[in-house]
């Protein structure tokens, strides 16, 4: 293999030089029935290993990958019947159509299209549209606190905790920092009380009837103390918070949006060609 290596880069220094700096010719390292491998078809970190020996033996595997692809390949084609091989270029014909179409309305949405969304578009649907945004889980606000079971002090950790001043949460957050395996207020967003349940490592039955009537709550096992704070909640079958749904909304105007500028490009090249006599029905 390594040879093989040295033999291509002696080839490919002879031909630089014989040829002058602006014209190197082009190198065929393999042949695989009637089409040719050239050295600057293979890519680059295959060529540039570490040692000439590791790029040789990359070479080489990349040389016999591309020969059993290529080999495959050709004993298809010569195979397929004509109208499995017709079927194909109009597959082909359609995939690029497709793609080419895909491209320039992709361009002309960056070049052309208004993605400003402001926040009061965003309350004026979820307003609008409200029988859309129902629960279909519990959520809730919620502090989820994780120590191990000799952590010290665990009667301020319960306290603080349930304390509702920010100079408590501040406290409780420098004590947490030291010795909590997990502090999370989740950002104050909304999560489901799956998730929650999921933290905790409890499964809990009744959800609505916990959420109603728990705002603490606490558990162990052999290793951990597992707390949560519910600061709010809302209950499957109501609507959902405004900030819970915002990004889904946000996500509906911007397709919604991208549909009516495809659809008035299309109607603006169709009326176009109308109007240049470059579309006719016979």
């Amino acid at each position: 293999m390594y040879r093989i290596f040295l033999s291509i880069m002696m080839v490919f220094l002879v031909n630089c030089c014989s040829t002058g700096k602006n014209q190197v010719k082009r190198i065929p390292v393999a042949r695989a029935g009637n089409v040719s491998l050239f050295y600057d078809e293979i890519p680059d970190q295959i060529k540039s290993s570490l040692s000439p020996v590791d790029s040789a033996a990359l070479i080489q595997n990349y040389i016999n990958n591309w020969a059993k692809r290529e080999l495959m390949y050709q004993k298809a084609e010569a195979n397929l019947s004509p109208d499995l091989r017709n079927d194909i270029e109009k597959q082909l014909g359609e995939t690029r159509r497709n793609l080419v179409v895909y491209e320039y309305q992709r361009m002309m949405m960056l070049q052309k299209m208004d993605t400003t969304i402001t926040p009061e578009e965003l309350e004026t649907y979820y307003r609008s549209n409200e029988s859309s945004f129902i629960l279909t889980s519990n959520i809730v606000k919620a502090l989820f606190i994780k120590v191990p079971v000799e952590t010290p002090d665990m009667y301020k950790i319960r306290t603080l905790s349930r304390s509702g001043s920010q100079k408590d949460f501040q406290e409780l957050e420098s004590i947490c920092y030291q010795f909590a395996e997990k502090f999370d207020d989740f950002n104050e967003e909304w999560i489901t009380m799956d998730r929650l349940s999921f933290e905790l490592k409890v499964e809990i039955g009744n959800q609505e009837n916990f959420l109603k009537r728990t705002t603490f709550y606490e558990t162990t096992d052999s290793v951990s103390v597992f707390m949560i704070t519910i600061n709010d909640y809302r209950l499957r079958g109501t609507l959902a918070p405004f900030e819970y749904v915002s990004d889904d909304i946000k996500r509906i105007l911007w397709n919604n949006r991208r549909i009516e500028f495809i659809q008035a490009l299309e109607n603006g090249i169709y009326n176009e060609a109308l109007k240049e006599n470059d579309f006719k029905i016979y």
